[in-house]
């Protein structure tokens, strides 16, 4: 694992959404470079903060492959401004937040890392906006969820109380998550308290809107496949992390997906469960090295052209 950075490596962001909202990004900018730019999406009740050492570790000036790297607070997530009305909690909204800040932005043709629900997202990018995306990491998240693990996220998403002070905020999530994530040592559960919840005046505060719980209604019926939705990826690189522990995706549908995208770069992180937190060395290594090859070849080639010059 690696331990956070003392100093602020991101710009702050603030954009508006097409309805209105508030809506709050990072911008963590790397030296001049031609790379493809990345964009990280997270999970349901999650935010940019997911990111934080994936960003830092890709935009690294010591990285030979660095790169631009922006990640989003969904709205009611994070940072950005809550709506008021839930229906709007919705995978089509969220990729409309998503594409509304690459406009803003002026990107296309970026690689998403999706985490869960962000790489749901970047599923449905690839069939509407296909121009949008340029390569894919879907962090533990496939076209068949493993319903146990659905039910487990939506319990906490509507029923978690909220600590009143970081201590206890770092004994919850370490209570929540300790079963999947044998091996975190106990000095980063305080860093992943201060992941899930944000900070109002020194105490910790949701990190996410409760009325999103109102918007999940998936399990009132079966929960459906999106194999079309993946197949919209088989024209870009695509890589699937899966953890070890995940009950989320299943190792028969990574299998599935190996099969469906003969391209799939497949990585399991072990003794991770949902998802893998993207911070420990192999893993960040693996997606660096991934999106270096998954780069437009015209860069391959100015880079071997600078090497030789």
């Amino acid at each position: 694992m690696i331990a956070a950075t003392t100093t602020q490596s991101w710009h702050d962001i603030f954009f508006s959404s097409q309805d209105g909202l508030r809506l709050y990004a990072r911008h963590y900018p790397a030296p001049p470079s031609r790379r493809r730019p990345v964009l990280c999406l997270a999970g349901l009740t999650r935010n940019s903060r997911d990111f934080h050492f994936l960003a830092s570790f890709l935009s690294d000036p010591a990285n030979p492959m660095a790169r631009d790297v922006v990640t989003l607070d969904y709205r009611g997530r994070g940072r950005s401004q809550h709506d008021p009305n839930w229906r709007n909690y919705s995978l089509q909204m969220e990729l409309t937040d998503a594409l509304d800040l690459l406009t803003v932005l002026g990107l296309s043709d970026v690689a998403v890392v999706g985490t869960s629900r962000g790489g749901l997202v970047a599923m449905i990018m690839a069939c509407l906006r296909p121009t949008a995306i340029g390569a894919v990491v879907l962090n533990d998240i496939g076209p068949v969820i493993e319903r146990e693990g659905l039910v487990r996220i939506i319990a906490y998403a509507g029923r978690m109380p909220l600590p009143p002070t970081w201590e206890d905020a770092t004994q919850l999530v370490r209570e929540i998550n300790a079963r999947w994530f044998p091996a975190v040592p106990d000095e980063h559960w305080a860093e992943l308290a201060r992941q899930w919840f944000n900070d109002e005046h020194g105490r910790p505060a949701f990190g996410w809107d409760k009325a999103l719980a109102q918007s999940l209604s998936v399990l009132d019926g079966p929960i459906p496949e999106l194999w079309p939705q993946f197949q919209a990826l088989s024209r870009v690189p695509a890589m699937a992390i899966r953890g070890e522990l995940s009950d989320i995706l299943s190792e028969q549908t990574l299998r599935e997906m190996s099969l469906r995208h003969p391209n799939l770069v497949a990585l399991t992180v072990k003794e991770q469960g949902h998802a893998p937190l993207l911070r420990d060395r192999p893993t960040l290594f693996a997606i660096n090295d991934f999106l270096g090859r998954s780069d437009p070849q015209i860069e391959r080639v100015m880079e071997r052209r600078r090497l030789t010059a």
